[in-house]
């Protein structure tokens, strides 16, 4: 049987592949824990600077393998709950990657698809690509996803997508954030991956990790003098590190800082 994910490297670029497309990449125990171990992974990795998540075959996620759901449904409530943290720990380690994480949306991303669409920090998806909410028609809630839906969609395009399990095109999951970029086919969806790649690695790896954590740790908090010491205190400590000195030495010498010129997808 074949890995349910593939890591591929190109320079200081991982693709992290869905390759289940037998079963429209649905998600089973072995490739939630394929999936958890990659990003625990290639988050360590210094020789990687930004991570695309892509997928085999026409879907992007179809959420959970039906045979998998089978065996949930013989599982007891421990059980359960202890395979639902086994995906919230997954999806908590994309979002929590330390390195910047492209969704390249091929194809259909329903239930937990639209979560792991979710958890990343930029996505582009083909104008073919459809999205669900579906787990209410099941009986069910998308509880361990809700953390990254909300945050992408907010809580009322949740309210209404969750509720109706009502399926939506690439556009309207560009209008409501659920993805940043829609593309008309594959190469314009390669081509923005490859905008976006450059992009991130002419940025400093030290403040593109640094303002993931800030963005997740100011959000929604209040505007207080605790807020704005915070911040102070993170500035300070980007301004003083050594890719701070670095870049500011390099944009006053007019040269490039030196974690420019990594490798990138063309």
């Amino acid at each position: 049987m074949s890995a349910p994910v593939r890591i591929e490297h190109e320079g200081a670029v991982a693709r992290v592949v869905l390759a289940r497309p037998e079963v429209r990449n649905a998600f089973d125990a072995a490739t939630i824990a394929a999936l958890h171990a990659a990003f625990v992974e290639l988050g360590a990795d210094g020789s990687v600077r930004v991570i695309v998540l892509t997928a085999d075959g026409p879907a992007f996620c179809a959420g959970a393998d039906l045979r998998y759901m089978q065996e949930m449904a013989q599982y007891s409530e421990a059980q359960n709950r202890d395979d639902a943290l086994r995906l919230a720990h997954m999806l908590r380690a994309v979002a929590e990657c330390p390195k910047p994480v492209i969704a390249r949306v091929q194809g259909d991303a329903f239930a937990g698809g639209v979560g792991l669409v979710a958890a990343c920090d930029l996505a582009v998806a083909a104008s073919s690509a459809r999205f669900c909410l579906s787990e209410v028609k099941l009986g069910l809630i998308p509880a361990t996803i809700m953390p990254y839906v909300l945050r992408a969609i907010g809580e009322r395009a949740a309210q209404r997508y969750t509720l109706t399990a009502e399926v939506f095109d690439a556009a309207t999951a560009q209008r409501v954030g659920l993805v940043h970029e829609v593309a008309a086919d594959a190469a314009a969806l390669d081509a923005q991956v490859a905008r976006w790649v450059r992009q991130l690695l002419a940025a400093s790896p030290q403040a593109l990790a640094a303002a993931k954590t800030l963005i997740a740790d100011v959000a929604h908090r209040h505007l207080g003098d605790a807020l704005l010491a915070d911040t102070a205190e993170r500035i300070a400590a980007a301004r003083a590190s050594r890719d701070g000195r670095e870049g500011i030495a390099a944009f006053l010498n007019r040269r490039q800082p030196d974690w420019v010129g990594s490798p990138d997808l063309t």
